[in-house]
């Protein structure tokens, strides 16, 4: 539920000469909104029931919502914070920009959200979360304006912005350099995107936008257009009353895990070429006992295998994504989520009319009725006794064509759809339990399902076997030629009938895979209820905590490196006792010296930069050292990368201090640069892979 609120009446004036005034008392407030003065902490939040998000005039949790736009974003951060603490949001709007401050100090409001970028000045004043974004501050004009190019080439225009606003100091040490420029503040009242509109309509001349906002504004428009970026990036965080720390406190490790596990697919429709640049295969799959799941903390699959072995010989990292449904695999595939589906798909007709194509064969699967185990054999033993029987099946499926092909020559059976987001072994066991009357599924699928349980069998094939290969966009040629390649020179070879043999036909291992996936469990690791109490402590998402421990001792909480370091997440004896533990001999001292000394290392990067790139900079760290991360991310910025990001820039200049030519200039010399790149890598993968299957 949100209520709303305005502060500071109803003051629309825009004379931009007019100064602020503090808010009063007589405020107005909507009838089903809270009216109170509340300056507590976060025990006193709970006890009113309410978070109040203070918001510049204009603001609303009602309107049309764009992707990419920031109050969107921060909208739905915001619902779901607030009822992961039991409380119900309510928007206060205050009459200026230049109101939001004090409105929050006075205890009129208990958190700004409003784009509000972190400076020196506001600092002083008010605390802020890690942040929502970093943004960069953009000069604006009309689209057909061509004379700037840099920042001397503004001599004689005039900038228009408010004076409450981050741009203001921009603007000014802008004119402080080039005295020519102007610089208007325009009314408080006025929001970026009215301002941006009085640019386009000559009413302004030029004005200054976060690029976040932009961005989402290019979108709908194309009469404006940045000139050039006025500032590197800058945080754009949540602003909280100064002596609120537990409030803080939940903010950070909200956001933390939010920002972490908010995966958005990358749109790219390039074909090999252009994925080999990237250095990514993007693999569309699904989560099932045949292609793709999660066991004991390891990645598994018949498909992952294949396309991870596949990845491998055109030296590309492979990244596994899971749409909601199965019916979302092509579609996705079409909108550049992915650049191929590797999901035990039939090769049929209807699917490659959508404007795909598919890899040669590499796996063949009889279509199946399956029905419980308590039927007589004599009652199914064909086709035409599907006759006055319900077979529930996907319409995705390529069991719906065939059964829809039986129904068009005359057995009267009745098909009907089952959930997309159901998968063959999920259908199977409502088959089972009597909730279904049959189903059809693939041999492989089905032999998988008949190793570990008793109450359901095979009662017959419909017609031969059928093949099953990887499917491309038509566009990408030769990504589908490399595959056709792939498979032409491993089908039947070694790697492929072992890995066959590993999913298919060992039913021992079979049977325990099935009895520890994640997805029936939930469970990561034997070690999930320490990782997550002692996660919960320092702000940690825990599943990132056993992405790590698997990468430093695969769970072997015995595990020793040459080095000396110990335990399940490899912690030297001498850096445990500088963080007050004697000793790290018991499980539960290693997993908390571990996570402590991750929340240390953390705590050494600026609060300021991106969640994520914090984070992967704090794994680093903890790989290599602080000290080589920090040479690295000098090195970053005397090659023009950003030191501040991980991927494509720190982790490219790391590389290269294990050459003698950077090295040297490094103020902690040299270091063996592609382990912590490939750590961090592994670890992201590892972490994302775990968010993605364990909340399915």
């Amino acid at each position: 539920m949100i209520a709303s609120l305005s502060l500071a009446g109803c003051d629309t004036r825009s004379d931009p000469t007019h100064s602020s005034k503090p808010v009063e008392d007589s405020s107005t407030f909507a009838t089903d909104a809270p009216r109170y003065v509340e300056t507590g902490d976060l025990s006193r939040l709970k006890a009113r029931g309410y978070l109040r998000v203070l918001r510049p005039p204009h603001a609303s949790f009602e309107h049309l919502p764009r992707q990419g736009f920031p109050d969107n974003t921060e909208d739905n951060l915001l619902e779901t914070l607030a009822e992961s603490h039991g409380l119900r949001l309510a928007l206060v709007t205050v009459a200026r920009h230049e109101d939001l401050i004090p409105a929050l100090l006075e205890g009129r409001g208990d958190l700004i959200a409003a784009n509000f970028t972190v400076t020196p000045q506001r600092k002083q004043r008010i605390a802020f979360s890690v942040p929502v974004a970093v943004v960069r501050e953009q000069l604006i004009t009309r689209q057909s304006d061509d004379t700037l190019s840099a920042p001397e080439d503004l001599q004689g225009r005039t900038i228009v912005i408010r004076r409450s606003s981050s741009f203001w100091e921009t603007a000014m040490a802008l004119r402080q350099r080039y005295p020519g420029i102007q610089v208007i503040h325009a009314p408080e009242h006025l929001d970026t995107e009215q301002i941006l509109d009085r640019v386009a309509r000559h009413e302004y001349d030029l004005t200054i936008a976060d690029s976040n906002l932009f961005r989402a504004v290019l979108t709908y428009r194309s009469d404006l257009k940045v000139a050039f970026d006025l500032t590197e990036d800058r945080p754009v965080a949540w602003g909280i009353r100064p002596d609120n720390p537990d409030l803080l406190e939940a903010v950070n490790t909200f956001l933390t895990e939010a920002k972490l596990t908010a995966f958005r697919p990358r749109i790219s429709h390039d074909d090999l070429p252009g994925i080999a640049k990237h250095g990514v295969l993007r693999v569309l799959t699904r989560n099932n006992p045949a292609t793709y799941f999660l066991w004991r903390g390891e990645l598994l699959g018949f498909e992952y295998e294949l396309a991870r072995h596949f990845a491998k010989s055109h030296h590309l990292q492979v990244e596994m994504i899971v749409p909601p449904s199965r019916d979302d695999l092509i579609p996705w595939l079409l909108e550049g989520k992915g650049d191929v589906i590797a999901a035990s798909m039939t090769i049929t007709p209807e699917r490659m009319a959508q404007g795909v194509a598919f890899s040669r064969p590499y796996f063949q699967a009889s279509e199946i009725v399956v029905t419980r185990a308590s039927e007589p054999e004599a009652r199914l033993q064909g086709p035409k006794d599907l006759a006055g029987r319900t077979v529930v099946v996907r319409r995705s499926s390529s069991y719906w064509q065939t059964l829809t092909a039986l129904r068009n020559q005359g057995i009267a059976v009745t098909i009907e759809a089952a959930p997309e987001d159901l998968e063959t072994e999920e259908i199977i066991a409502k088959v089972a339990s009597g909730e279904y009357d049959l189903t059809v599924a693939d041999s492989h699928l089905l032999d998988i399902e008949l190793t570990w349980r008793e109450d359901i069998r095979a009662a017959f094939p419909l017609g031969d076997p059928k093949p099953h290969g990887w499917v491309v966009r038509a566009t990408n040629p030769k990504l589908l030629q490399a595959i056709n390649a792939y498979f032409d020179k491993e089908y039947r070879g070694t790697f492929y009938n072992l890995t066959v043999k590993k999913y298919f036909k060992n039913p021992r291992t079979i049977r325990t895979h099935v009895k520890f996936r994640a997805k029936r469990t939930g469970q990561l690791s034997p070690y999930d209820d320490l990782v997550q109490k002692y996660a919960r402590l320092y702000g940690f998402d825990w599943r990132l905590i056993v992405a790590q421990m698997y990468q430093e001792s695969r769970f072997n909480p015995k595990a020793r490196s040459w080095a000396g370091a110990v335990g399940l997440l490899q912690v030297l004896p001498r850096t445990a006792k500088g963080l007050g533990f004697p000793t790290i001999e018991s499980i539960e001292d290693g997993i908390h010296a571990g996570v402590k000394y991750l929340n240390w290392v953390r705590d050494r990067f600026e609060p300021e930069l991106p969640i994520k790139d914090r984070m992967w900079l704090a794994l680093a760290a903890y790989n290599v050292g602080h000290g080589h991360v920090m040479d690295a991310r000098r090195l970053a910025r005397q090659l023009g990368l950003n030191p501040n990001r991980w991927f494509g820039h720190v982790e490219r200049a790391m590389r290269l201090l294990s050459k003698r030519k950077y090295a040297r200039h490094a103020r902690h010399g040299y270091c063996r640069g592609s382990e912590p790149v490939k750590y961090v890598r592994q670890i992201k993968e590892r972490y994302e892979a775990y968010v993605r299957l364990t909340e399915l």
